[in-house]
């Protein structure tokens, strides 16, 4: 942590994309290296109390890095060693896709937040599926996230996710239907139930299993409960939430508070955990929380919520490579703190 209190500076003088460019190229560097082992040995927290099993998964602890912080599949491993217990790689779209223009990110330094509108930048199902094909994969659950290529017209958006599915399948542990990134146009559309059904249906019929669907928190209660529903109905895996959102609350400082797109981190911390809760309520199949985490107490808060793991991207861009590490520690303290002999005894704790 103290070393990268001394480098963040720097990083945060670069544009926020150019940074994480440059932290991608450093991780990839280490990547196989004998490096990769030593990070292991320094982050690595190894106790079967952080053991969590999710939808016929195994993770060693709760603390998972989130879709879009490696969007190619070009350094799992060398996050793996940095001590998160998973790492879901995209969203991968059937297209490769530039994103949406630059400055597309922005950090909202005061607000511990960042707004981006990257719009599913990626290097296309095809490559990203042969990468994972000829690399070394951690030992950890590898999930695969999936979005719409914007020139596919919503009407053909199941087709365009099988292809991306079909190229990634024989190589990731689970799978994730984006259907809530505002940085598509009309992607959020996917979300009522007969789009997200169609989606779905043609996803299970190919075999894609464990299958968890990812939700806004800017859906109104109706329209969460009813995809919740449908959950249920279609015997789905898990639910991820919660991607970013478009609002702006009133507290943010930053100058960069009216910026386009999806908001993440410290402004949607609460927002993220009621609606885990929200999700946890209603359906009997694991919730993974994302939103605002950046410590042990943010994350147990998640899981007492009903979270059985955690991801996070935001808390990784501002506490640095120990952020899992951290975390782990913590979580080790609070669950002895509160007599809780696991993890997975404390999912769920504060719900009636």
């Amino acid at each position: 942590m103290h070393g990268y209190d001394a480098v963040r500076p720097l990083l945060f003088q670069l544009p926020a994309e150019t940074a994480h460019g440059t932290v991608h190229t450093v991780l990839e560097a280490i990547q196989g290296t004998p490096v990769e082992r030593l990070l292991d040995a320094h982050y690595g927290v190894d106790d079967a109390k952080l053991t969590v099993s999710a939808f016929d998964q195994s993770f060693p602890n709760p603390v998972g890095v989130a879709a879009g912080f490696d969007k190619n599949a070009q350094i799992p491993s060398a996050l793996a060693s940095l001590g998160f217990g998973h790492v879901e790689i995209g969203g991968v779209t059937a297209d490769a896709q530039d994103g949406n223009p630059k400055p597309r990110m922005f950090r909202l330094r005061e607000d511990e937040g960042i707004i981006n509108r990257m719009g599913f930048n990626n290097h296309g199902a095809d490559r990203i599926g042969a990468r994972m094909a000829t690399q070394s994969l951690p030992d950890i659950p590898i999930g695969a996230n999936i979005g719409k290529s914007k020139a596919t017209p919503l009407e053909s958006a199941e087709e365009d996710y099988l292809y991306s599915y079909e190229r990634v399948s024989a190589h990731a542990d689970y799978f994730v239907v984006n259907v809530s990134s505002p940085n598509t146009p009309g992607l959020r559309e996917l979300q009522n139930r007969e789009n997200l059904e169609r989606i779905l249906t043609t996803l299970q019929d190919a075999g894609a299993s464990p299958l968890l669907v990812k939700l806004s928190p800017d859906l109104p209660e109706s329209a969460t409960e009813e995809a919740l529903d449908l959950v249920t109905e279609l015997g789905l895996d898990g639910v991820i939430a919660t991607n970013t959102t478009i609002d702006r609350p009133n507290t943010l400082r930053s100058q960069y508070r009216k910026e386009d797109g999806g908001l993440s981190g410290r402004p949607i911390q609460s927002r993220a955990t009621e609606m885990i809760r929200f999700a946890a309520e209603r359906v009997d199949v694991p919730v993974v929380g994302v939103g605002g985490v950046f410590t042990a107490e943010d994350a147990y808060r998640k899981i007492r919520a009903g979270a059985h793991v955690i991801q996070l991207y935001t808390g990784l861009v501002y506490r640095g490579p120990a952020v899992a590490r951290d975390i782990n520690e913590g979580l080790l303290e609070l669950l002895d703190r509160d007599g809780f002999d696991s993890v997975e005894d404390a999912i769920g704790a504060d719900l009636d």
